[in-house]
């Protein structure tokens, strides 16, 4: 778009028509500190691109009738509707002149065949004789909606450029977020919120994926139940006024405020803050226990669920044409290490996984798969009452999944899982949900740091000026309950993003910051099979009722209409139809063999 427009001179002024300069000239409530388009805004730059398509077209056409000053009228309506839908977005020459056209042909439609007749108490026909009585007026209206479009896409450019070039702006606080899941996303949203409703900052959002991940859903992707990109959503898509950086923070210097940042084959940059943002999440943490980090499945991202799923199918391609039946035993073996809602959501998807496509595998409808979860508690799903968590164990141990409570996993290789009661699995398969960290960056901010950052009721750090921390890598304490913290789940990272971007923008504009409150909703945990389990608004919910509630509830808080969309006809689908066996990794995928005896 900015092709079309001169190019600035050397002293930095654009070159501009001095007519729309003056029309223009209310541009500061106009513009956010980003230059894209308020609201006011656009409707006002729409209104005066109807004014001037009117004068060019309607008025000229219509002098030698009745009704010019209508028409004007109806001109500056048409352009003031026409940049309040397209004003927000970039659009090019081209297009601005297509959507200029077709809002030419609804306004005819809308207002002669069908606004004119019901003001003069008739019911409208829509016949080719009324439209041939207006055509005329068809004509005029879409030559009003393309002059209007290529007027507006004009006075865009210029007002975006006008604010992209003023030098008599002062510097504008650097806000920069890191991360893009629910708490960098969340806060970044809010951020570019305020942008709109006029906050002089800048504000860039950098994260090493160009979309969020809604993991709640993770588990019904290594199940083969849900497509990956539908439960993914751009970051991009979600920022009209924010910057977005696809890179990854390699350090932080909290003395210079800057950042090292690796984005792409450029190498790193160094992009400098005001104010920092942190919500870089966690990662996977084996304990450095031996051979897991090496032979296990962590589920912290698309990429681990594509290869978990990928590996299971291999392991029931791989056991169909094994001839040893001990070595098919081992291939159909499947362990989860961990009790908490990824471990037991993920070895019941697994169940169904297995179970929903074994008929493809003709040598295999004799043998019996084995699922097993190790967990270090006494009981499975502790964040849950007693109660429901033995519901959820006999639910899934009724369908013959095994349990080891009191157990933790001690160590791994390619053909056995070792256990700390001294018992020895075969198994192919390891999936690790049990133990999580901070991501290694908070290293590099504090050093020695090795657990989350502690942050005080308004989400700053103390000990470090204009930082502040949310979700996994912050330790949030709970004013309601003195000495616990807010639990590291998504519905709270969400609400601490929001926080956050309301505490930072009151910072950099003299307000008050206000301290964080979360209650929590509930919680849900999927038990496969159409069965779910858990606690909502403090009411336990079980069954086929709490399946169907989870699945409400996770379909509602997918960002964008879309995603919803699609998920929604993947669970669908799967309700009449075995899941999808195709392997999506190159070549032949394998189970790694083994020649080891594996006790049981």
């Amino acid at each position: 778009m900015d092709g079309c427009l001169a190019r600035p001179a050397s002293g930095g002024a654009v070159d501009r028509s001095p007519v729309l300069d003056a029309l223009f000239a209310m541009m500061p409530v106009m513009t956010t500190p980003a230059g894209a388009l308020t609201p006011p805004g656009r409707l006002v730059a729409g209104a005066v691109s109807g004014a001037v398509a009117g004068v060019l077209v309607a008025v000229p056409a219509a002098a030698a009738e009745q009704g010019w000053l209508s028409w004007t009228v109806h001109a500056v309506v048409l352009g003031a509707i026409l940049g309040l839908l397209t004003g927000a977005h970039r659009q090019s020459l081209g297009s601005s002149f297509a959507v200029g056209v077709l809002a030419g042909l609804l306004d005819w439609a809308g207002w002669q065949l069908t606004a004119v007749p019901l003001l003069a108490g008739t019911i409208p026909r829509w016949s080719s004789g009324d439209a041939a009585a207006t055509f005329d007026d068809l004509i005029r209206a879409t030559l009003l909606g393309a002059v209007a479009g290529i007027v507006l896409f004009r006075a865009t450019a210029l007002l975006r450029r006008r604010s992209r070039t003023a030098e008599t702006a002062p510097r504008r606080p650097h806000i920069v977020v890191v991360g893009g899941g629910f708490g960098g996303l969340g806060a970044g949203r809010r951020l570019d919120a305020l942008l709109a409703r006029g906050l002089r900052a800048e504000v860039t959002v950098i994260s090493e994926s160009n979309f969020l991940l809604f993991t709640p859903l993770l588990v019904g992707v290594a199940s083969s139940a849900l497509e990956a990109r539908h439960v993914s959503a751009p970051v991009r898509a979600a920022l009209r006024h924010a910057t977005f950086l696809h890179g990854r923070v390699e350090s932080v210097d909290t003395t210079a405020r800057t950042l090292e940042v690796a984005a792409g084959n450029r190498g790193r940059r160094q992009v400098p803050y005001d104010a920092l943002i942190l919500a870089v999440g966690g990662v996977a943490h084996f304990f450095d226990l031996p051979g897991v980090a090496e032979h296990a499945f962590a589920m912290k991202s698309i990429d681990d669920a594509n290869r978990l799923r990928d590996h299971v199918l291999a392991a029931l391609e791989q056991a169909d044409r094994e001839p040893d039946a001990v070595e098919q035993q081992r291939l159909l073996t499947f362990v989860v290490a961990g009790g908490g809602f990824a471990g037991t959501e993920l070895i019941a998807e697994l169940y169904d996984l297995v179970h929903d496509v074994l008929h493809y595998y003709p040598r295999l409808h004799d043998l019996s798969p084995r699922f097993m979860l190790a967990h270090s508690g006494d009981r499975l799903l502790p964040e849950l009452p007693a109660e429901l968590g033995d519901y959820a164990r006999y639910t899934l141990a009724r369908r013959g999944i095994e349990f080891r409570l009191g157990v933790r996993v001690t160590g791994a290789d390619a053909g056995s899982v070792r256990l700390s009661d001294d018992g020895v699995v075969a198994t192919g398969t390891l999936a690790w949900t049990a133990g999580n960290r901070p991501n290694p960056l908070l290293g590099s901010i504090v050093a020695g740091r090795t657990g989350p950052l502690a942050v005080d009721e308004y989400l700053r750090v103390p000990e470090l000026d204009g930082v502040w921390a949310i979700g996994d890598c912050a330790r949030i304490p709970d004013t309601g309950d003195p000495g616990a913290f807010h639990p590291p789940t998504a519905q709270h990272a969400i609400r601490e993003g929001k926080v956050v971007a309301d505490n930072v923008a009151a910072a950099i504009t003299g307000g008050r910051p206000r301290p964080f409150r979360f209650g929590g909703l509930g919680v849900l945990v999927s038990l496969g099979h159409r069965r779910a389990a858990g606690l909502v608004w403090g009411r336990p919910v079980s069954g086929l009722a709490g399946w169907v509630l989870w699945r409400a509830v996770y379909l509602s808080k997918l960002p964008g209409t879309e995603k919803r969309l699609r998920v929604l006809a993947d669970w669908l689908l799967d309700l009449g139809f075995p899941r999808d066996i195709a392997l999506t990794s190159s070549g032949t995928a394998t189970v790694p063999a083994t020649t080891k005896d594996h006790h049981v």
